[in-house]
């Protein structure tokens, strides 16, 4: 049995008056990343974390069965540019991706980056969303490829497209950070005034024009993205993480030249010294939707937008040179009456590839791009996921994969040349190298009544002679926030736990994502936030009440928003839990909007320093309603946060003081008095970040203190006897990029709307802000199909 234990923590005096209420921080000095009162802090914590964790007795074997299950090929669905496809592979336990390229569409593999002509690529370390961006000059050969002299640093949340013409590209950056700490990902400074630069090969960064910046308001953002036919620059303007965006337009082919025929960008830099200013067509010029290019026949656009339509819609502007209001762009794919569509991809001729979520599963099917008629629905395996597509003008070819809780899925090609099958095709299967079949494992649906009558989803997993007599253990995993919707997707942990403990596995689809469009987000948004936790808990008392599990075998998880859903949800409802895992969780509702992009959420939670928003955010935020329960046990289910040290987009401040204010109210305050005997704990990773790019062994040491850990907390007894050979070590970084690709490589042959998919949730148009997006509760999947050049 685990037992509370804690440290004797300083508490400070600042108290400040909220809107007509006193608001004490005691541990506003744990806010200070570099102080060493906070170090210390954190190795102590890390200390007791390590000492309790030793006295988890699964977590050896968990690890044994995990590794082996994770040790399996993971390819990422391949994207053509030029002549060649490439693909993100990594061959299991290789501490990241690495990029391949090979000269046909076949199984096999060629260990090269080959490609004529250019790739820009971009890097984050440690797990900070920070970018150094980089170039090779690449060889049709086979030849190693040539590292380029340019290098741009401060890149965040960027673009990364290239004119058609190869000679740059443009791509998102900030000014330096004010701290101008030694080590980018641990400061806490505001990110604002994002840049849009140009950047021409051979040059230096200092004299990259800025092509857009918006110094009237500093927290805006912008995206860029080139049409295929290297004609049009779209712009994407965005506040906060709201799904909506300003869309403009710049043609290319109107802009000023040099004398070798090259857009001359210098005449255009925004700021002075430039002669020109850019010849913006504002499209759309306000935030009341989202709008995304498709793509464009010369002057004819498709868009896919959610104005008036709430799960979407792809309209049609006949001419850009006279687009008029977007109220008066015509329906091309009007909005489905229950499906929400996720996206749109244009291939070569008259095909379009649409993507619907029908009741959080993926459907796919093809239509005509000039009619928007259907021309058949594509036939996919089963309950699953669609998690990337590939596929431009330039090709009729189209690659996709497609997941389940229980699979780790396959890729599919389809040809939709005049006179194909138009069937998909198995192009790779990917196999467990531990004996595993799908079948002994039962998924379900369900739909769960919340507290005002709302259906809510829920998918449940588990091994098909699990006893659902009560006494399994089960998690419960949920997020709930900034239009993402959580679909099925398989996990080697889950499974390790689903396999290794005889557990079960729900994921609670709750309001505030994006599983049936903008109106189920905004139920969940701002004022509504309380209905994403009266959603969760709903779900909790299902798994109770249908036998699935009983309090003291319910742990439930969480990352990032999810981190701030379950940290709420326990101090709401303490009494339906055995144990609570928050990763990196959003839990400092007063101050979330001062540090980092933090003030982007607003869009999402509201702004705290407005009186209306105080009254919604402070009766739920996590580190200002922690009480000692005066019924039942009078305890807290046992509590096990997560972060780390360089993660700049949910700053760990957070952690740390809701884990000292946990400490403090339930135990420390007097010890010898309090009925709280279950652990509060936290585990702060070093070097590591909010989840994108977390080497292999990192993700394997996390999932293995956590899942062991809430193991013991539930008394969840070793189950498993089917033998397992013992772990093959993770590959040496040397095997591997030194740091994490924090977007696909952008080949000189960029597509409608490209966009870094680095720091952007799933389904999100170009603009789309960075949300403290989940972290990685699923193990780190292969990068987006050339997310920044073929998306």
């Amino acid at each position: 049995m685990l037992v509370c234990s804690s440290r004797a923590v300083r508490r400070g005096e600042v108290v400040e008056t909220l809107h007509g209420v006193r608001v004490a921080d005691p541990y506003r000095w744990l806010e200070d990343p570099d102080s060493e009162d906070t170090r210390e802090f954190v190795t102590a914590q890390n200390a007791l974390t390590n000492e309790l964790l030793a006295k988890c007795e699964t977590r050896e074997p968990f690890r044994k069965l995990f590794t082996a299950l994770f040790d399996y090929p993971k390819f990422g669905a391949p994207f053509k540019c030029g002549s060649r496809y490439y693909y993100y592979h990594n061959s299991g336990l290789q501490q990241q991706y690495v990029i391949y390229s090979q000269a046909e569409a076949t199984l096999q593999a060629e260990a090269k980056l080959c490609e004529r002509g250019l790739a820009a690529y971009s890097l984050s370390k440690g797990g900070s969303d920070w970018c150094t961006i980089q170039v090779l000059r690449v060889d049709p050969s086979g030849a190693p490829p040539t590292p380029l002299a340019d290098k741009l640093e401060y890149v965040k949340f960027s673009s990364l497209a290239w004119t058609h013409d190869q000679r740059g590209f443009f791509y998102n950056r900030y000014p330096d950070p004010a701290s101008r700490p030694a080590d980018l990902g641990t400061e806490t400074d505001s990110n604002t005034h994002q840049q849009l630069c140009y950047h021409a090969l051979g040059t230096p960064q200092s004299e990259d024009p800025v092509i857009w910046a918006m110094p009237d308001h500093p927290t805006w953002m912008s995206g860029a993205g080139v049409t295929d036919d290297g004609r049009y620059l779209a712009l994407y303007i965005s506040e906060g993480c709201l799904p909506a965006n300003r869309l403009y337009l710049v043609d290319m082919q109107a802009l000023d030249k040099k004398a070798d025929g090259a857009v001359d960008w210098a005449k255009y830099d925004f700021f002075n010294k430039g002669s020109k200013k850019l010849p913006v067509v504002k499209l759309v010029d306000d935030f009341s939707a989202s709008f995304s290019v498709v793509a464009n026949e010369g002057t004819t656009f498709y868009i896919m937008t959610n104005l008036d339509a709430p799960r979407y819609r792809l309209v049609k502007i006949p001419d850009v040179t006279s687009a008029g209001p977007a109220s008066s762009w015509p329906d091309h794919i009007a909005q489905h009456p229950k499906d929400v569509l996720k996206g749109a991809l244009a291939l070569k001729g008259d095909v379009l590839v649409v993507r619907y979520l029908r009741d959080v599963v993926a459907a796919l099917q093809l239509r005509q791009l000039g009619s928007g008629a259907l021309t058949k629905e594509l036939p996919l395996p089963g309950v699953g996921s669609v998690g990337a597509m590939s596929g431009d003008r330039k090709g009729s070819e189209l690659f996709f994969s497609f997941t389940s809780f229980t699979e780790p899925g396959a890729l599919y090609r389809i040809d939709t040349a005049p006179g194909s099958a138009l069937e998909p095709q198995l192009f790779r299967r990917t196999e467990l190298k531990v004996p595993h079949s799908a079948d002994d494992y039962v998924t379900k649906q369900v739909f769960v009544t919340s507290a005002d009558g709302t259906q809510v989803p829920m998918f449940i997993t588990h091994h098909k002679d699990t006893k659902l007599d009560g006494s399994a253990p089960t998690l419960l995993y949920g997020y709930g926030g900034f239009n993402i919707a959580l679909t099925p997707g398989f996990s080697a942990s889950r499974l390790a736990f689903m396999r290794g403990y005889g557990g079960v596995f729900a994921q609670a689809n709750l309001r505030g994502g994006g599983e049936y469009g903008t109106d189920w987000r905004n139920a969940g948004s701002t004022h509504n936030k309380q209905n994403v936790f009266d959603d969760f808990q709903a779900c909790a008392e299902y798994l109770i009440r249908e036998r699935y599990c009983s309090p003291a075998k319910l742990t439930i998880q969480g990352g990032s928003n999810g981190g701030l859903l379950v940290a709420a949800c326990a101090n709401q409802r303490p009494d339906l839990y055995a144990c609570v895992l928050g990763q990196v969780g959003v839990m400092d509702m007063l101050r979330f909007h001062k540090f980092t992009i933090g003030h982007a959420w607003m869009t999402d939670y509201g702004n705290p320093d407005r009186a209306a928003d105080f009254s919604w955010i402070y009766p739920y935020s996590p580190l200002h309603n922690v009480r000692a329960p005066e019924g039942g046990s009078r305890q807290y289910p046992a509590i096990m946060l997560a972060t780390g040290d360089h993660d700049d987009r949910v700053v760990p401040l957070h952690t740390l003081k809701l884990l000292a204010t946990l400490q403090h109210n339930l135990a420390a305050a007097d010890p010898a008095a309090s009925p709280q005997r279950n652990p509060l704990l936290a585990r702060i990773e070093v070097k590591a970040g909010h989840g994108a790019g977390k080497p292999t062994q990192k993700v394997i040491d996390e999932n293995v203190d956590l899942f062991g850990f809430a193991a013991k907390c539930m008394n969840a007894k070793w189950v498993d006897k089917q033998p397992v050979s013992e772990p093959a070590k993770p590959a040496a970084a040397a095997a591997a990029p030194a740091a994490a690709p924090a977007a696909a490589v952008a080949a000189a042959a960029p597509a409608a709307g490209a966009t870094a998919a680095a720091a952007k949730p799933a389904g999100a148009t170009a603009a789309a802000a960075p949300a403290p997006a989940p972290p990685a509760t699923k193990e780190p999947a292969a990068p987006a199909a050339g997310s920044s050049a073929a998306s």
